[in-house]
């Protein structure tokens, strides 16, 4: 494994100061004078925000002394600083941390250009605005969410053309949260990810046939993959293609390989990573990993009429089916289903308390209990656990936190940048291509394929079998939500917990009824490697239902690393404890220490 190592500075503190002891003389009396400055003085402060709400109704008021340099009245806190010196270090850490946001690079945004190549906008999101016989979107309402973007103000994105009466309609998600500002981690418009692939290249082709293939196999269970005929298609169709970028072997894609990704243990052992599978301990409760699935067979949008009103943003009338029994995830319709409902941080949530719970003989009751990270500055400790920091409130609240903090950064990228089209989008262009409604530049590794034929054969049509009744979200694909999150959620793991330690008592659903979980006989699983792989099922998840592209995925899950590294760069100067930092792998293969 290749080193590629970055130490990051905590910010400096301030200057020495002298312990102060103020428990001594504690006031206990009510009815002190200490306790009458101290009601004073509250009073004061609280008068003062008042007034400062009313500061157009009064005449200015003269020129007081900041409220931090009011000397604090005697207390029972012990400590190194006393309030004044307390908040000037409050001050301090935060300007320094604000203030190491000056040397980020601001990176430049470059689109892959298909928004300006093709007037009619085909390479573009434009779900739920109008659309033609088509499915090309009325011009005037694509400008109208063009000059909404560009200016800004609500009210913009409040006049934005809308392709569907109220009363049907679905609503574009949050394009406004692009502009939000945090106050913890480098700004989202200073993450960038690289261009998406071209309406008309190969590898855009390539991306749809993959997508194409994962439709047709949502229900060949993922264990069957090396034997299934149609999965064993799959893989030599992909392998023929000339610019396939998910991993191979030999120079081929594999049942090992197929609808995979490359960071270290994704390809080792079972699909799914064993954080989908393991019950999470959760307090008093326990949490069996066994879902409601849709119905096996069931699949939206085939016919052109649903296609077409879904693009327009009208409410499906279709409904959901699902199986009868609950069970553990075993096929791609089982992992489609799950994204579909998700809270966005679920899957990392229910990882950490697995690795969190010391293991129990008592049925219904243990995690893993993975050790800390060895920069815990815990680990040695003689007399004390960590807690609030570097303990389990500490790594519950972050492994949350910074999800939303990754939501901000992608959908910058996603309205603000590329607003890249869905595959459901670029499978209608290919059927009113072969069809002769059309006539599109589309790169031929996708008009060849042979999934194009076995779509054909099962709908009629070469539009895109969806998972869900409405298709996907109404934002537009690069990058994806789900993805970056993931990416997010799974560094802050990494940087948690030992990434090389091994998952003791693996286990996979039992093929002749996976409602149980029977042991896992194969190669040795880490922490590391599956959190990779948790990371890589969630973000292959929205591909497999059909919402989301390979690119979306990959690229956004290394999004995601790069705002939890910011995030995690900016605590690190809140911590009192002598804290060397965290060492992980990336997403790459090399190391950080953070």
């Amino acid at each position: 494994m290749s080193a590629n190592r970055e130490i990051v500075p905590a910010p400096k503190n301030v200057a020495p100061v002298e312990t102060t002891r103020q428990g001594d003389a504690c006031p206990r009396d009510p009815n002190s004078a200490s306790r009458r400055e101290f009601l004073t003085i509250a009073g004061g402060l609280a008068s003062a925000a008042i007034a400062s709400n009313a500061v157009h109704a009064m005449p200015p008021a003269p020129p007081a002394p900041p409220i931090g340099d009011v000397p604090p009245p005697p207390g029972c806190e012990l400590g190194p600083l006393n309030g004044v010196q307390r908040m000037r270090k409050s001050i301090s850490v935060r300007s320094t941390a604000a203030g190491l946001q000056k040397f980020v690079p601001i990176p430049p945004h470059p689109c892959n250009g298909d928004e300006a190549l093709y007037p009619n906008r085909i390479g573009n999101y434009s779900k739920g605005l109008p659309h033609d016989a088509l499915g090309e979107v009325n011009p005037a309402a694509y400008d109208s969410l063009l000059d909404a973007l560009a200016d800004g103000s609500p009210p913009m994105f409040e006049a934005i053309t809308m392709g569907s009466p109220p009363a049907l309609r679905r609503r574009l998600v949050n394009p406004q949260s692009g502009l939000a500002f945090d106050l913890e981690g480098t700004d989202s418009h200073q993450f960038a990810i690289p261009p998406a692939p071209t309406f008309s290249s190969a590898e855009e082709a390539g991306e749809i046939v993959e997508n194409y293939w994962m439709a047709l196999t949502r229900d060949v269970p993922f264990a069957d993959y090396a034997t299934h005929p149609l999965a064993l298609a799959a893989c030599a169709d992909l392998s023929a293609l000339s610019d396939f970028r998910g991993p191979k072997q030999g120079g081929l894609v594999t049942p090992q390989t197929l609808f995979r990704d490359s960071p270290p243990g994704v390809l080792d052992g079972p699909y799914i990573s064993q954080f989908l599978w393991l019950p999470a301990p959760f307090g008093a409760n326990f949490i069996e990993q066994r879902m409601r699935t849709h119905l096996a067979g069931v699949n939206f949008m085939t016919s052109y009429a649903d296609w077409l009103s879904v693009q327009n943003g009208i409410v499906p009338s279709a409904s959901e089916s699902f199986e009868a029994v609950r069970r553990h995830i075993i096929n791609g319709r089982d992992m489609g289903q799950w994204v579909h409902v998700d809270v966005l941080f679920q899957a990392y949530f229910h990882a950490l308390l697995i690795l969190l719970t010391p293991p129990s003989a008592t049925p219904n009751a243990g995690g893993i209990g993975a050790p800390p990270n060895a920069g815990n500055p815990y680990n040695l400790s003689a007399t004390q656990d960590g807690f609030g920091t570097f303990g389990g409130p500490h790594y519950a609240t972050v492994v949350c936190e910074v999800a939303t903090r990754a939501l901000k950064a992608i959908w910058f990228q996603k309205w603000f940048v590329h607003r890249r089209l869905r595959p459901e989008a670029f499978a209608g262009r290919i059927h009113n291509h072969v069809t002769g409604a059309a006539s599109y530049p589309i790169h031929a590794d996708a008009l060849n394929s042979a999934a194009l034929g076995q779509v054909f054969s099962q709908y009629g049509t070469y539009l895109l079998p969806m998972e869900f009744p409405e298709g996907s979200p109404l934002h537009p694909a690069y990058g994806a939500g789900h993805a970056t999150v993931a990416g997010a959620c799974v560094t802050i793991l990494k940087a948690l917990f030992d990434e090389n330690y091994v998952i003791p008592n693996p286990v996979v659903p039992n093929p002749a009824d996976p409602t149980q979980l029977i042991p896992y006989v194969g190669s040795p699983l880490t922490v590391g490697g599956e959190l990779n792989k948790l990371a890589v099922n969630v973000a292959f998840g929205r591909n497999i239902a059909g919402v989301h592209w390979r690119t979306d995925g990959t690229e956004s899950m290394r999004l995601g690393e790069q705002v939890a590294i910011a995030l995690l760069k900016d605590q690190r100067g809140c911590f009192n404890e002598t804290f060397s930092g965290f060492t992980f792998t990336k997403f790459d293969g090399t190391q950080l220490t953070v």
